[in-house]
């Protein structure tokens, strides 16, 4: 079975302030840079049969900057599209639409959960279907905890369940027969 490493792009400006980025194109702050730089020494592409990122730069940067500078890009690996909240906290989108979740609408204007979770279950169906014994994914907070949800069969409704910070490592695998998380939210 491939084990399946999971990082999270760097700080971004908007990330650091609580801001959906999904389509914005976002440089990666001072700090993101930084912490991009940390996984260099943790990660060795040697490692990974199959390296793919998400086709935003912060993602595709955060892998270059950790030693990834061959990685594949793969566009069902780009973060949730927010749609009419890009660029908003959560709080205020709150304040348009009281109790708002992602987990259980979605964005008006964007994505909807179903379709989210349908191109992130092609990424773990490709992962799986390479036969390689390691893989990389270098993504986005919430595509990337949806990708989890697809590895693992569980509802999207658990994202919530899974917070992932930035230039974090996370690894997927297997717990016997099952499917399962082995490492979450980890810093370099």
């Amino acid at each position: 079975m491939t084990l399946l490493y999971l990082v999270r792009h760097g700080q971004t400006e908007w990330s650091r302030n609580g801001r959906h980025t999904s389509v914005t194109d976002l440089d990666l702050t001072e700090q993101g840079t930084a912490q991009a730089h940390a996984l260099a020494g943790r990660l060795d592409p040697a490692d990974f049969g199959l390296v793919l990122t998400s086709p935003r730069s912060r993602a595709q940067r955060t892998a270059q900057l950790a030693g990834f500078d061959a990685a594949e890009v793969e566009d069902d690996l780009a973060e949730w599209f927010y749609g009419d909240y890009e660029g908003l906290t959560s709080n205020q989108i709150r304040q348009r639409e009281p109790g708002w979740r992602i987990w259980f609408t979605g964005c008006p204007g964007g994505e909807t959960v179903e379709q989210v979770r349908a191109r992130l279950t092609r990424v773990v169906a490709r992962v799986r279907e390479s036969g390689v014994e390691r893989a990389i994914c270098f993504g986005h907070g919430h595509a990337l905890r949806v990708l989890t949800l697809a590895w693992l069969d569980f509802p999207v409704i658990f994202g919530q369940n899974f917070p992932l910070d930035t230039a974090t490592v996370s690894v997927l695998g297997r717990e016997k027969e099952s499917p399962a998380v082995l490492r979450w939210n980890c810093r370099p």
